[in-house]
Protein backbone atom coordinates (compact mmCIF):
# COMPACT_ATOMS: atom_id res chain seq x y z
CA UNK A 1 0.00 0.00 0.00
CA UNK A 2 2.87 2.41 1.18
CA UNK A 3 4.72 0.94 -1.85
CA UNK A 4 2.00 2.16 -4.15
CA UNK A 5 1.19 5.74 -2.90
CA UNK A 6 5.27 6.66 -3.13
CA UNK A 7 4.83 5.85 -6.43
CA UNK A 8 1.91 7.83 -7.46
CA UNK A 9 3.76 10.41 -5.39
CA UNK A 10 6.89 10.63 -7.59
CA UNK A 11 5.13 9.93 -10.95
CA UNK A 12 2.47 12.58 -10.00
CA UNK A 13 5.69 15.36 -9.59
CA UNK A 14 7.73 13.57 -12.88
CA UNK A 15 4.64 13.99 -15.60
CA UNK A 16 2.68 16.64 -14.02
CA UNK A 17 5.33 19.77 -14.02
CA UNK A 18 5.17 21.75 -16.86
CA UNK A 19 7.75 23.25 -18.12
CA UNK A 20 7.46 27.47 -18.46
CA UNK A 21 9.55 27.34 -21.69
CA UNK A 22 6.11 25.08 -22.75
CA UNK A 23 3.15 27.81 -20.96
CA UNK A 24 5.12 30.63 -22.84
CA UNK A 25 5.58 28.89 -26.31
CA UNK A 26 1.71 27.68 -26.07
CA UNK A 27 0.71 31.29 -25.17
CA UNK A 28 -1.13 29.60 -21.55
CA UNK A 29 -2.53 31.84 -19.38
CA UNK A 30 -2.22 29.77 -16.25
CA UNK A 31 -4.61 30.10 -13.51
CA UNK A 32 -6.29 32.50 -15.95
CA UNK A 33 -4.07 34.91 -15.49
CA UNK A 34 -2.16 37.31 -18.54
CA UNK A 35 1.32 38.06 -18.10
CA UNK A 36 0.89 41.30 -16.67
CA UNK A 37 -0.91 39.72 -13.90
CA UNK A 38 -4.40 40.93 -14.90
CA UNK A 39 -7.20 38.23 -15.38
CA UNK A 40 -8.13 36.67 -18.65
CA UNK A 41 -11.58 38.29 -19.58
CA UNK A 42 -13.80 35.05 -19.15
CA UNK A 43 -17.53 36.95 -19.01
CA UNK A 44 -19.23 40.29 -18.11
CA UNK A 45 -21.07 40.73 -14.83
CA UNK A 46 -23.43 43.66 -13.52
CA UNK A 47 -22.68 43.08 -10.00
CA UNK A 48 -18.86 43.67 -8.49
CA UNK A 49 -16.71 45.79 -9.89
CA UNK A 50 -12.39 45.91 -8.61
CA UNK A 51 -10.90 48.94 -9.73
CA UNK A 52 -7.06 48.38 -8.49
CA UNK A 53 -4.89 49.72 -11.80
CA UNK A 54 -5.48 51.59 -15.46
CA UNK A 55 -4.73 50.43 -18.71
CA UNK A 56 -1.82 52.90 -20.26
CA UNK A 57 -1.85 53.67 -24.25
CA UNK A 58 1.23 51.08 -24.65
CA UNK A 59 -1.79 48.43 -22.32
CA UNK A 60 0.58 48.25 -19.51
CA UNK A 61 -0.81 48.90 -15.63
CA UNK A 62 -0.49 51.78 -14.11
CA UNK A 63 -1.11 51.76 -10.03
CA UNK A 64 -4.08 53.48 -8.46
CA UNK A 65 -5.93 53.63 -5.22
CA UNK A 66 -7.98 50.84 -4.48
CA UNK A 67 -12.21 50.89 -5.49
CA UNK A 68 -15.22 48.35 -5.36
CA UNK A 69 -18.12 49.20 -6.55
CA UNK A 70 -22.11 46.88 -5.90
CA UNK A 71 -23.70 47.11 -8.99
CA UNK A 72 -22.21 50.58 -9.99
CA UNK A 73 -22.16 52.49 -6.66
CA UNK A 74 -19.28 52.93 -4.58
CA UNK A 75 -19.06 50.38 -1.56
CA UNK A 76 -17.57 53.59 0.35
CA UNK A 77 -20.43 55.33 -0.35
CA UNK A 78 -22.62 52.86 0.79
CA UNK A 79 -20.85 52.32 4.07
CA UNK A 80 -20.60 55.95 4.72
CA UNK A 81 -24.49 56.35 4.30
CA UNK A 82 -25.35 53.38 6.88
CA UNK A 83 -22.74 54.80 9.36
CA UNK A 84 -25.06 58.20 9.16
CA UNK A 85 -28.13 56.10 9.23
CA UNK A 86 -26.96 54.78 12.39
CA UNK A 87 -28.16 52.05 10.75
CA UNK A 88 -27.73 48.27 9.24
CA UNK A 89 -26.92 47.63 5.71
CA UNK A 90 -26.15 44.39 4.86
CA UNK A 91 -29.53 43.29 3.97
CA UNK A 92 -29.39 46.44 1.96
CA UNK A 93 -26.44 45.60 -0.04
CA UNK A 94 -28.13 41.73 -0.79
CA UNK A 95 -30.81 43.06 -2.08
CA UNK A 96 -28.48 45.82 -4.32
CA UNK A 97 -26.32 42.45 -5.37
CA UNK A 98 -29.34 40.13 -6.56
CA UNK A 99 -31.42 42.99 -8.34
CA UNK A 100 -29.30 45.47 -9.22
CA UNK A 101 -30.76 48.71 -7.85
CA UNK A 102 -31.10 50.76 -4.79
CA UNK A 103 -33.96 49.40 -2.40
CA UNK A 104 -36.72 52.22 -1.62
CA UNK A 105 -38.10 52.33 2.09
CA UNK A 106 -40.86 49.83 1.57
CA UNK A 107 -38.93 47.53 -0.74
CA UNK A 108 -35.83 46.91 2.37
CA UNK A 109 -38.72 46.86 4.82
CA UNK A 110 -40.14 44.03 2.94
CA UNK A 111 -37.10 42.29 1.60
CA UNK A 112 -35.25 42.34 5.57
CA UNK A 113 -38.87 41.05 6.92
CA UNK A 114 -38.71 38.25 4.37
CA UNK A 115 -35.20 37.30 5.39
CA UNK A 116 -36.32 37.53 8.90
CA UNK A 117 -38.92 35.21 8.59
CA UNK A 118 -36.49 32.71 6.84
CA UNK A 119 -33.39 33.04 9.39
CA UNK A 120 -34.75 30.18 11.82
CA UNK A 121 -33.97 26.33 10.65
CA UNK A 122 -36.48 23.83 10.83
CA UNK A 123 -36.68 20.78 12.69
CA UNK A 124 -35.29 18.98 9.83
CA UNK A 125 -32.45 21.31 8.94
CA UNK A 126 -31.42 21.51 12.56
CA UNK A 127 -31.10 17.65 12.09
CA UNK A 128 -28.71 17.40 9.34
CA UNK A 129 -26.36 19.71 11.82
CA UNK A 130 -26.66 17.51 14.78
CA UNK A 131 -26.03 14.42 12.60
CA UNK A 132 -23.10 15.31 10.97
CA UNK A 133 -20.10 14.00 11.39
CA UNK A 134 -18.43 15.28 14.25
CA UNK A 135 -15.35 17.48 12.88
CA UNK A 136 -14.18 20.68 14.54
CA UNK A 137 -13.30 22.01 11.11
CA UNK A 138 -15.93 24.99 11.02
CA UNK A 139 -15.67 24.84 7.31
CA UNK A 140 -15.96 20.94 6.69
CA UNK A 141 -19.28 21.44 8.66
CA UNK A 142 -20.47 24.41 7.13
CA UNK A 143 -19.86 22.80 3.23
CA UNK A 144 -21.46 19.69 4.36
CA UNK A 145 -24.60 21.27 6.01
CA UNK A 146 -25.16 23.21 2.96
CA UNK A 147 -25.26 20.39 0.46
CA UNK A 148 -27.79 18.47 2.56
CA UNK A 149 -30.25 21.28 2.95
CA UNK A 150 -31.16 20.18 -0.41
CA UNK A 151 -33.15 17.24 0.75
CA UNK A 152 -35.00 19.80 2.74
CA UNK A 153 -35.89 21.44 -0.18
CA UNK A 154 -39.31 20.18 -2.02
CA UNK A 155 -37.74 20.99 -5.52
CA UNK A 156 -33.65 20.94 -5.08
CA UNK A 157 -32.80 20.84 -8.87
CA UNK A 158 -35.26 23.18 -10.36
CA UNK A 159 -33.35 26.32 -12.13
CA UNK A 160 -36.29 28.27 -12.52
CA UNK A 161 -35.70 31.83 -11.51
CA UNK A 162 -37.91 32.17 -9.21
CA UNK A 163 -37.08 29.20 -7.35
CA UNK A 164 -33.44 29.54 -7.38
CA UNK A 165 -34.41 32.86 -5.91
CA UNK A 166 -36.31 31.40 -3.13
CA UNK A 167 -33.42 28.75 -2.43
CA UNK A 168 -30.75 32.10 -2.33
CA UNK A 169 -32.99 34.04 -0.10
CA UNK A 170 -33.38 31.23 1.98
CA UNK A 171 -29.05 30.12 2.19
CA UNK A 172 -28.72 34.06 2.95
CA UNK A 173 -30.85 34.21 5.46
CA UNK A 174 -29.70 30.76 7.42
CA UNK A 175 -26.39 31.25 6.71
CA UNK A 176 -25.96 33.11 10.25
CA UNK A 177 -27.85 30.48 12.16
CA UNK A 178 -25.90 27.63 10.53
CA UNK A 179 -22.77 29.02 10.95
CA UNK A 180 -23.36 29.28 14.51
CA UNK A 181 -25.21 26.83 15.46
CA UNK A 182 -22.72 24.43 13.53
CA UNK A 183 -20.01 25.94 16.16
CA UNK A 184 -22.12 25.47 19.20
CA UNK A 185 -22.76 21.74 18.39
CA UNK A 186 -19.28 21.23 18.09
CA UNK A 187 -18.48 22.85 21.11
CA UNK A 188 -21.46 20.66 22.77
CA UNK A 189 -19.64 17.76 21.64
CA UNK A 190 -16.56 18.61 24.02
CA UNK A 191 -18.94 18.83 26.63
CA UNK A 192 -19.82 22.15 26.92
CA UNK A 193 -23.76 23.30 27.22
CA UNK A 194 -25.48 22.94 24.02
CA UNK A 195 -26.81 26.41 22.84
CA UNK A 196 -29.63 26.46 20.15
CA UNK A 197 -30.91 29.85 20.55
CA UNK A 198 -33.27 31.47 18.06
CA UNK A 199 -32.77 33.86 16.01
CA UNK A 200 -34.99 37.39 16.45
CA UNK A 201 -36.98 38.61 13.77
CA UNK A 202 -36.34 42.32 15.35
CA UNK A 203 -32.46 41.95 14.74
CA UNK A 204 -30.30 42.60 11.80
CA UNK A 205 -28.17 39.49 10.87
CA UNK A 206 -25.21 40.84 12.12
CA UNK A 207 -26.75 41.59 15.63
CA UNK A 208 -28.58 37.80 15.02
CA UNK A 209 -25.46 35.97 14.54
CA UNK A 210 -23.73 37.42 17.82
CA UNK A 211 -26.63 36.65 19.35
CA UNK A 212 -26.66 33.21 18.42
CA UNK A 213 -22.65 32.88 19.08
CA UNK A 214 -23.00 34.07 22.41
CA UNK A 215 -26.22 33.72 23.71
CA UNK A 216 -27.01 37.34 24.55
CA UNK A 217 -28.09 40.58 22.46
CA UNK A 218 -24.88 42.16 21.34
CA UNK A 219 -24.12 45.81 21.77
CA UNK A 220 -25.42 47.99 18.36
CA UNK A 221 -21.84 49.55 18.14
CA UNK A 222 -20.46 46.13 17.82
CA UNK A 223 -23.31 44.29 15.80
CA UNK A 224 -22.98 47.26 13.92
CA UNK A 225 -19.45 47.58 12.87
CA UNK A 226 -19.59 43.39 12.83
CA UNK A 227 -22.41 44.33 9.74
CA UNK A 228 -20.31 46.80 7.95
CA UNK A 229 -17.35 43.91 7.72
CA UNK A 230 -20.23 41.55 6.37
CA UNK A 231 -20.80 44.36 3.45
CA UNK A 232 -17.36 44.85 2.47
CA UNK A 233 -17.30 40.88 2.30
CA UNK A 234 -20.47 40.79 0.41
CA UNK A 235 -18.97 40.75 -3.43
CA UNK A 236 -15.61 41.37 -5.27
CA UNK A 237 -16.20 40.46 -9.16
CA UNK A 238 -16.69 37.40 -10.57
CA UNK A 239 -13.07 36.65 -11.11
CA UNK A 240 -12.11 35.58 -7.53
CA UNK A 241 -12.19 31.93 -6.99
CA UNK A 242 -14.92 31.34 -5.56
CA UNK A 243 -17.89 33.28 -7.42
CA UNK A 244 -15.90 32.18 -10.60
CA UNK A 245 -16.21 28.79 -9.12
CA UNK A 246 -20.03 29.63 -8.28
CA UNK A 247 -20.64 30.76 -11.82
CA UNK A 248 -18.66 27.37 -13.25
CA UNK A 249 -20.53 24.94 -11.36
CA UNK A 250 -24.08 26.85 -12.23
CA UNK A 251 -23.37 26.94 -15.76
CA UNK A 252 -23.79 22.93 -16.09
CA UNK A 253 -27.03 23.01 -14.67
CA UNK A 254 -26.03 22.21 -11.20
CA UNK A 255 -28.47 23.02 -8.11
CA UNK A 256 -28.32 25.99 -6.16
CA UNK A 257 -26.74 23.99 -3.02
CA UNK A 258 -24.22 22.26 -4.87
CA UNK A 259 -23.29 25.19 -6.27
CA UNK A 260 -22.78 27.17 -3.42
CA UNK A 261 -21.46 24.36 -1.66
CA UNK A 262 -18.76 24.72 -4.33
CA UNK A 263 -17.95 28.06 -3.44
CA UNK A 264 -17.27 27.32 0.07
CA UNK A 265 -14.90 24.63 -0.98
CA UNK A 266 -13.14 27.09 -2.98
CA UNK A 267 -13.14 29.43 -0.35
CA UNK A 268 -12.01 26.95 2.29
CA UNK A 269 -8.60 26.69 0.21
CA UNK A 270 -5.72 28.80 2.40
CA UNK A 271 -4.77 30.72 -0.92
CA UNK A 272 -8.20 32.26 -0.94
CA UNK A 273 -10.18 32.22 2.69
CA UNK A 274 -8.87 31.74 6.03
CA UNK A 275 -6.07 34.61 4.91
CA UNK A 276 -7.27 36.79 8.11
CA UNK A 277 -6.58 33.10 10.52
CA UNK A 278 -2.65 33.24 9.15
CA UNK A 279 -2.56 36.76 9.90
CA UNK A 280 -3.94 36.00 13.51
CA UNK A 281 -0.97 33.37 13.84
CA UNK A 282 1.43 35.48 12.20
CA UNK A 283 1.04 38.44 14.78
CA UNK A 284 1.24 35.75 17.49
CA UNK A 285 4.26 34.52 16.56
CA UNK A 286 5.61 38.30 16.46
CA UNK A 287 4.68 38.64 19.82
CA UNK A 288 6.86 35.85 20.93
CA UNK A 289 9.99 37.19 19.61
CA UNK A 290 8.83 41.16 19.92
CA UNK A 291 8.41 42.17 23.92
CA UNK A 292 8.36 45.74 23.08
CA UNK A 293 5.41 46.83 20.83
CA UNK A 294 6.87 50.04 20.23
CA UNK A 295 10.43 48.99 19.22
CA UNK A 296 10.36 48.92 15.12
CA UNK A 297 13.85 47.86 14.76
CA UNK A 298 12.59 44.53 16.09
CA UNK A 299 9.60 44.64 14.09
CA UNK A 300 11.67 44.89 10.97
CA UNK A 301 14.37 42.12 12.41
CA UNK A 302 11.32 39.74 12.56
CA UNK A 303 9.79 40.69 9.13
CA UNK A 304 13.01 40.44 7.67
CA UNK A 305 13.14 36.61 9.10
CA UNK A 306 9.67 36.04 8.03
CA UNK A 307 10.25 37.09 4.21
CA UNK A 308 13.60 35.15 4.02
CA UNK A 309 12.12 32.02 5.30
CA UNK A 310 13.28 32.09 8.61
CA UNK A 311 10.69 32.82 11.07
CA UNK A 312 7.01 31.67 11.26
CA UNK A 313 5.65 29.03 9.34
CA UNK A 314 8.76 29.56 7.10
CA UNK A 315 6.83 30.36 3.68
CA UNK A 316 8.75 33.54 3.07
CA UNK A 317 5.01 35.16 3.51
CA UNK A 318 3.83 38.19 5.67
CA UNK A 319 0.41 37.29 5.40
CA UNK A 320 -2.49 40.17 4.78
CA UNK A 321 -0.73 42.38 2.34
CA UNK A 322 -0.49 42.73 -0.77
CA UNK A 323 -3.68 41.69 -3.72
CA UNK A 324 -4.28 40.07 -6.86
CA UNK A 325 -6.12 43.59 -8.36
CA UNK A 326 -5.29 46.32 -5.88
CA UNK A 327 -2.01 48.23 -6.07
CA UNK A 328 -1.90 51.10 -4.24
CA UNK A 329 -4.41 50.57 -1.53
CA UNK A 330 -7.56 48.12 -0.62
CA UNK A 331 -10.65 50.26 0.12
CA UNK A 332 -12.00 47.38 1.95
CA UNK A 333 -8.85 47.43 4.40
CA UNK A 334 -8.36 51.39 4.57
CA UNK A 335 -12.27 51.37 5.68
CA UNK A 336 -11.38 48.35 8.07
CA UNK A 337 -8.34 50.19 9.69
CA UNK A 338 -10.32 53.00 10.71
CA UNK A 339 -12.69 51.14 12.33
CA UNK A 340 -10.30 48.90 14.00
CA UNK A 341 -8.75 51.98 15.24
CA UNK A 342 -11.84 53.73 17.03
CA UNK A 343 -12.99 50.00 17.93
CA UNK A 344 -9.66 49.48 19.71
CA UNK A 345 -9.92 52.49 21.38
CA UNK A 346 -12.95 50.97 22.96
CA UNK A 347 -11.73 48.09 24.11
CA UNK A 348 -8.74 49.46 25.41
CA UNK A 349 -6.85 47.50 22.82
CA UNK A 350 -4.68 50.44 21.84
CA UNK A 351 -1.34 49.22 22.04
CA UNK A 352 -2.28 46.35 20.13
CA UNK A 353 -3.94 47.70 17.16
CA UNK A 354 -0.97 50.05 17.05
CA UNK A 355 0.78 47.31 16.72
CA UNK A 356 -0.74 46.17 13.73
CA UNK A 357 -0.31 49.84 12.17
CA UNK A 358 3.79 49.69 13.02
CA UNK A 359 3.49 45.89 10.95
CA UNK A 360 0.99 47.30 8.33
CA UNK A 361 3.61 50.38 7.63
CA UNK A 362 6.96 48.60 8.20
CA UNK A 363 5.98 45.34 5.73
CA UNK A 364 4.49 47.11 3.26
CA UNK A 365 7.87 49.03 2.72
CA UNK A 366 9.93 45.58 2.98
CA UNK A 367 7.66 43.62 0.39
CA UNK A 368 7.60 47.09 -2.19
CA UNK A 369 10.83 47.30 -1.87
CA UNK A 370 11.64 43.45 -3.08
CA UNK A 371 9.07 43.96 -5.67
CA UNK A 372 9.10 47.40 -6.94
CA UNK A 373 6.05 47.37 -6.83
CA UNK A 374 3.45 48.29 -4.29
CA UNK A 375 2.10 46.20 -2.03
CA UNK A 376 -0.67 47.30 0.44
CA UNK A 377 -2.51 45.34 3.31
CA UNK A 378 -5.54 43.89 2.46
CA UNK A 379 -9.13 43.61 3.69
CA UNK A 380 -7.64 40.30 5.58
CA UNK A 381 -5.26 42.34 7.55
CA UNK A 382 -7.37 44.07 10.66
CA UNK A 383 -10.48 42.15 10.16
CA UNK A 384 -9.28 39.16 11.90
CA UNK A 385 -8.33 41.55 14.93
CA UNK A 386 -11.66 43.29 15.12
CA UNK A 387 -13.57 39.72 14.87
CA UNK A 388 -10.76 38.71 18.05
CA UNK A 389 -11.59 42.16 19.89
CA UNK A 390 -15.41 41.03 19.30
CA UNK A 391 -14.87 37.57 20.79
CA UNK A 392 -15.64 35.66 17.80
CA UNK A 393 -13.31 32.50 17.66
CA UNK A 394 -11.09 32.37 15.04
CA UNK A 395 -11.98 29.25 13.59
CA UNK A 396 -15.08 30.99 12.43
CA UNK A 397 -13.11 33.77 10.43
CA UNK A 398 -13.78 31.95 7.09
CA UNK A 399 -17.32 30.51 7.84
CA UNK A 400 -18.08 34.83 8.38
CA UNK A 401 -16.34 35.37 5.37
CA UNK A 402 -19.10 32.75 3.66
CA UNK A 403 -22.06 34.41 5.58
CA UNK A 404 -20.97 37.60 4.13
CA UNK A 405 -20.07 36.36 0.03
CA UNK A 406 -23.00 34.13 -0.20
CA UNK A 407 -24.93 37.22 -0.92
CA UNK A 408 -22.39 37.56 -3.88
CA UNK A 409 -22.07 33.96 -4.83
CA UNK A 410 -26.28 33.96 -4.92
CA UNK A 411 -26.10 36.95 -7.12
CA UNK A 412 -23.83 35.70 -10.04
CA UNK A 413 -25.59 32.07 -9.89
CA UNK A 414 -28.61 34.34 -11.17
CA UNK A 415 -26.83 36.20 -13.71
CA UNK A 416 -25.07 32.97 -14.72
CA UNK A 417 -28.38 31.31 -15.43
CA UNK A 418 -29.92 33.92 -17.19
CA UNK A 419 -26.71 34.26 -19.22
CA UNK A 420 -26.99 30.40 -20.11
CA UNK A 421 -24.04 29.41 -21.25
CA UNK A 422 -21.86 26.32 -20.05
CA UNK A 423 -18.17 27.06 -19.16
CA UNK A 424 -15.98 25.05 -21.36
CA UNK A 425 -12.05 25.96 -21.65
CA UNK A 426 -9.76 24.45 -23.64
CA UNK A 427 -6.44 23.16 -22.19
CA UNK A 428 -3.50 22.06 -24.91
CA UNK A 429 -2.12 18.51 -24.22
CA UNK A 430 1.83 18.56 -23.22
CA UNK A 431 2.97 16.30 -25.46
CA UNK A 432 1.40 15.11 -28.88
CA UNK A 433 3.46 12.21 -28.96
CA UNK A 434 1.48 8.99 -29.24
CA UNK A 435 2.26 6.04 -27.59
CA UNK A 436 2.06 2.44 -28.10
CA UNK A 437 0.03 0.69 -25.97
CA UNK A 438 1.96 -2.48 -24.44
CA UNK A 439 0.30 -5.38 -23.41
CA UNK A 440 0.62 -6.03 -20.04
CA UNK A 441 3.18 -9.00 -19.37
CA UNK A 442 5.21 -6.93 -21.81
CA UNK A 443 5.85 -4.25 -19.31
CA UNK A 444 8.81 -3.53 -17.40
CA UNK A 445 8.56 -3.33 -13.63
Amino acid sequence: MESILKKIEELALTHDKVSPDLIKEKNVKLGLRNYDGTGVVVGITTKGRVLGYKLNDNAQKVPVDGKLYYCGYDVESIVEEVSLRNSFGFDEVVYLLLTGELPTVDDLASFTETLAKRRALSKQERSVIMEEVQNDNQMYGLHSVISHLGRCDSNPDSIDIKDVSRQCLNLIAKFPTIVAYNYNVTRFRKGEDLKMVRPRNDLSAAENFLYMLKGEVPDKNEAQLFDIALILHAEHGGGNNSTFTVRAVSSSGANTYMAIAAGIASLSGHLHGGANESVMKMMKDLKKYVKDWEDEKAIRAYLTDVLEGRAHDRSGKIYGLGHAVYTLSDPRAIMLMEYAREYAKQKGALDEYRLYEKVDAIASELLTTRKSVPIKANVDFYSGFIYKLMGIPQELFTPIFAMARVAGWSAHRLEQIVQGKIMRPAYIVASDREKEYRKLMDRQM
